[in-house]
């Protein structure tokens, strides 16, 4: 349904200053900024039922590309349209773009990643609150009886053995799909939504096959490249841009590629604005600006193919089984993410203490997770101040 011209333009105005905001304040890792941006447009704005962003967070856990990113891509069209698609994903990565290019543009300069321990000290416990307070709401929904239940709890414990997160949840989606569809099992067919481009992608690899002096073209090839088949945990990039940058191309070495995750990881936004400050490294501006556009240009372009489908994936009495599944192991692969985050986070009785007061002030007082990021960060400045 079309909506008035004003009212269109107030939604792509509340898309835009929503996903700036979180993208100014949402540290952590995806499952913290998928936490945020859930309490702000189920709970609080009321954009989305649990279940229809439990659809979304199922279909972007199935293309590659950085999760949290392609989120804000959805939900800004859910909200806006094709505008907002634009919008939400741009307003969202831009704050965290800029900073790291700031920083990058100081490393150059010094030599140094400026220190922000005391930032990440007092933000870390704040950010397991907010997983834990998005895991209980979408919990509810995602588990929804004992098979959906099984799925997520065999997720939780294979992730700890090493096994692929795709493939988890894949699998998680083909078992529930077949238990409740066992007498159409044979015939049923899973036609993914959206398939990356295979011979595309077999000459985006040969683009920039050996060692080769540095070139623009190149640099935004592999970027592009990273950004079609980048599944998982936003760490999987480190190995990604080692095996490119460093090993094949020599462009890096072994501490700038280190440096450049380093700056990704205390900023704000998606891990994947490395690539602002890695492009930035080898070719000033212009190579920031094509890194990151090749970075984050597949997300823009796999959500917008995808988008479409997820209504008849619901609907559907193969596929909506198929997304419970994906779901409740997305939901199991959250969980053990947060464990792994948890064990850098809570590491002192201030910091438990820290993350205990974030819980209540989210279940009990129903505090606005940035007010409550921007809280740990003041609290993780007294502490730095107060140990002299």
């Amino acid at each position: 349904m079309d909506h008035p011209d004003g009212d269109r333009s107030r939604r792509l105005r509340e898309v835009a200053g929503l996903f700036f905001r979180l993208g100014v304040t949402a540290f952590g890792g995806p499952a913290a900024h998928i936490a945020m941006m859930h309490d702000e447009v189920v709970r609080r704005k009321k954009w989305l039922t649990d279940q229809e962003f439990l659809d979304l967070l199922g279909a972007t856990n199935l293309i590659p590309g950085p999760n949290s990113t392609e989120m804000a891509i959805h939900l800004g069209f859910e909200r806006a349209g094709w505008a907002g698609l634009l919008a939400g994903g741009a307003a969202f990565v831009l704050p965290s773009t800029l900073m790291v290019l700031g920083l990058g543009w100081v490393y150059q300069r010094y030599g140094s990643t400026p220190g922000a321990a005391w930032l990440l000290y007092g933000v870390k416990p704040v950010v397991i609150a907010l997983i834990v307070q998005a895991l209980w709401s979408l919990g509810s929904k995602a588990v929804r009886g004992r098979l959906t239940a099984l799925v997520g709890l065999a997720a939780f414990g294979l992730f700890f053995l090493g096994y692929n997160e795709i493939a988890l949840m894949l699998a998680g989606g083909l078992a529930v799909m077949g238990v409740e569809n066992f007498q159409r099992w044979r015939s049923a067919r899973l036609v993914p939504a959206v398939l990356p481009a295979l011979p595309a992608l077999t000459w985006l690899a040969q683009a920039a096959q050996a060692a080769a002096p540095f070139s623009l073209r190149v640099l935004f090839l592999v970027f592009f490249k990273v950004g079609f088949v980048l599944y998982g945990s936003g760490y999987v990039l480190l190995a990604f841009l080692r095996a490119d940058l460093v090993g094949r191309l020599g462009w890096l070495t072994e501490q700038q590629l280190l440096d450049a995750v380093a700056i990704g990881q205390v900023t704000p936004g998606p891990l994947s604005t490395t690539a602002t400050f890695i492009g930035y490294q080898l070719g000033g501006l212009p190579g920031a600006v094509l890194a990151t556009l090749g970075m984050f240009l597949p997300s823009f372009l796999l959500v917008a193919v995808s988008n479409r489908f997820i209504p008849r994936l619901r609907s559907s009495p193969l596929a909506g089984p198929f997304l419970d599944g994906v779901n409740a192991a997305a939901l199991g692969l959250m969980a053990a993410v947060t464990v792994q985050l948890g064990q850098d986070a809570l590491v002192d009785p201030y910091t438990i203490a820290l993350a205990a007061m974030a819980v209540l002030a989210l279940f009990r007082l129903k505090v606005n997770s940035t007010w409550l990021v921007l809280g740990g960060a003041l609290l993780g400045l007294a502490r730095f101040l107060a140990a002299g």
